[in-house]
């Protein structure tokens, strides 16, 4: 074999080893981002009270973006109670619940999430209220600015102006509550070998109820629009 030929040998297999490896690596899969469904659940859920198996549904609080497709508002998310376990002296409360779908009008899909110790505190805890005295009607307080209030506790636009209509955005916050995510207070969570997230609170039985917004996620590390 010439030196020339074997040159050029070399040099063939050199451009199909970085051939290779540029092929290898536009095919690598993408990091998947974090999914997060802020719903209010259709029934009250207590740690030890409320059965294993017991079957739980959640609205969707605002639209939000699942692949290529928007939710809208009032989708329900459908599961189950995996893990329900309430507090003794020797053991915390500990609780799980696991969505596997998600229907809304016009369809349906497919997907796992799980209850985590996050949600949206109402907009009234924000702050301190400093006013002495009896509470006034909120649209006796109404500076002009923001959104038009009234007593539900719920913040609505000016009388007359929807700024959503029209748009098929999703949303970012849950009408009345604080634009940013809280984790519960006193409740710790783990991810089990098989991907279950479950609640645990040494302190007190954990309780859902049918009005706070909870998040349904597949992650339980803090949220990324918290960071």
């Amino acid at each position: 074999m010439s030196t020339k030929f074997a040159s050029r040998l070399l040099l063939f297999a050199s451009l199909c080893s970085v051939f290779a490896a540029s092929q290898e690596k536009s095919v690598a899969a993408p990091t998947p981002s974090a999914l997060e469904f802020p719903v209010v659940f259709e029934q009250s859920v207590t740690a030890g009270k409320t059965p294993e198996g017991t079957k739980v549904q959640g609205k969707l609080q605002v639209a939000t973006l699942l692949g290529h497709t928007v939710l809208p508002k009032d989708s329900v998310f459908d599961g189950e109670v995996v893990a329900s376990e309430a507090k003794s002296k020797t053991s915390p409360s500990i609780l799980a619940i696991r969505i596997r779908s998600v229907e809304w009008k016009s369809g349906t899909e497919k997907l796992t999430v799980y209850l985590v110790p996050w949600y949206y505190p109402p907009r009234m805890q924000e702050g301190q209220d400093l006013q002495y005295g009896p509470q006034q009607p909120a649209n006796r307080t109404w500076n002009g600015q923001g959104q038009y209030p009234d007593n539900s506790g719920l913040y609505k636009p000016f009388p007359g102006s929807d700024p959503n209509k029209g748009s098929d955005a999703p949303e970012k916050t849950p009408p009345g509550t604080s634009p940013h995510m809280t984790r519960m207070n006193g409740i710790d969570s783990q991810r089990g070998d098989d991907g279950t997230i479950t609640l645990i609170s040494k302190k007190s039985n954990i309780k859902l109820d049918k009005v706070t917004t909870y998040v349904l996620s597949e992650t339980d590390g803090v949220p990324p629009a918290s960071k």
